[in-house]
């Protein structure tokens, strides 16, 4: 009888599950400030370092100003640099954040999403991520922890592959507190599949002198963002490839987006994050029903995949999108997004739910499938889910 391969889980949180990615990484330099709901991040891999799982030289700061700060040195010095935040300690990273994408350093950062103030709120939604959509960052979401842990592997050799720092996703609270099973990878594999660094410049090489955080006036300015915005742009195709090599060895899918049940779907609802799974349930729900309704779970949110999305949408009559955050004064991010994506013929609906933790129930997505299953024309106005009145 042969032998069966042996398979490792662990049970997880999402903060736990991105802080055991990065023990297998075991980046150069961490550097973060505590904030809910991040704080398990850098709480799980702080007691790495101390246990000396990892030789990570972890930088404690004073600011999340100060990590991303600290981060940028590091990469420009040539070496793997990490962080971890949520919500206002992104926010008052904003400062950082192009600096780290117009010196394309590859910084990868997790983030556990949250709320913005004021009010003061420390529960999900996604107005933190979608505050830096426009920053040069590349913007993996999650699902769930599995994608989390995964996410960070192919996270980090894009980043160091088209040179951009990359931001991976999860949903605070939902995704980083509770604890689900989690299929490990081999350290052996994880090296095998990040290799060894070699950084494209360092700042410490004498032999090869650059210049970091130069002045650029209006004669090379543009040029150089237009590089960043090329970059970006590139790489999406890259996303693909390493995520077809890390398929090799977990046998996951990692594409722009999941198509859940749309063929021959009525009504497919665009989502990104943890209430996939949710909508997953509804799906199935009504398919057994005989209501032919769908998901198209958004991974990859920059660089945004318009084409492969208008080509799986064609053929939907009736596009409904769910953003947690708020497009103040126009459309939401990913409503934007995808309404770009539409043929005059199909009937487009926005909703906005979830903001500041509020819970989206089952109930709540079906009835709003129903809604869409009867609606003869695009709605006006934006829809709000959960909203008392």
């Amino acid at each position: 009888m042969s032998k069966q391969k042996s398979v490792k889980y662990k049970a997880l949180t999402g903060g736990e599950a991105a802080a055991e990615a990065m023990r297998q990484i075991n980046p150069d330099v961490f550097s973060a400030y505590p904030i809910t709901p991040q704080t398990p991040i850098i709480q799980s891999f702080a007691q790495k370092v101390a246990d000396g799982e990892v030789s990570t030289k972890f930088i404690l700061v004073e600011s999340e100003h100060s990590a991303m700060s600290v981060v940028v040195g590091a990469a420009a010095s040539g070496v793997r640099a990490m962080t971890a935040t949520s919500s206002q300690g992104l926010a008052l990273m904003v400062e950082i954040l192009p600096i780290a994408s117009g010196l394309r350093l590859p910084i990868v950062m997790n983030l556990a999403t949250r709320a913005l103030s004021a009010p003061i709120n420390i529960h999900n939604d996604h107005q933190d991520a979608m505050l830096a959509r426009d920053l040069g960052w590349i913007q993996i979401f999650c699902e769930n922890n599995q994608e989390v842990y995964d996410n960070n592997f192919l996270a980090l050799c894009l980043a160091e592959e088209m040179s951009l720092p990359v931001m991976i996703c999860q949903d605070g609270f939902i995704t980083s507190h509770n604890t689900e099973k989690v299929e490990m990878i081999s350290n052996s594999q994880v090296k095998r599949f990040i290799k060894k660094y070699q950084p494209k410049f360092s700042l410490l090489n004498l032999k090869k002198p650059i210049t970091i955080g130069s002045l650029a006036l209006p004669d090379y300015y543009f040029e150089i963002k237009k590089q960043v915005s090329e970059a970006m742009a590139k790489s999406g195709e890259k996303y693909l490839s390493f995520g077809q090599e890390l398929n090799k060895i977990t046998k996951r899918n990692y594409k722009y987006f999941e198509a859940y049940q749309t063929k021959n779907a009525k009504a497919v609802i665009v989502a990104l994050g943890s209430t996939a799974g949710t909508i997953k349930f509804v799906v199935d729900k009504m398919r057994k029903d005989k209501k032919n309704v769908g998901l198209l779970k958004i991974n990859l949110f920059r660089p945004f995949p318009y084409q492969e999305i208008k080509e799986i949408l064609k053929k939907i009559p009736v596009v409904g999108v769910f953003d947690r955050t708020l497009g103040i004064g126009s459309y939401a991010p990913l409503a934007g997004e995808i309404k770009h994506c539409l043929n005059a013929k199909q009937i487009f609906q926005d909703f906005i739910y979830g903001l500041g933790g509020r819970e989206i129930d089952p109930k709540d997505i079906e009835k709003t499938f129903e809604n869409l299953l009867k609606i003869k024309k695009s709605g006006l106005e934006t829809k709000y889910l959960g909203l008392r009145k």
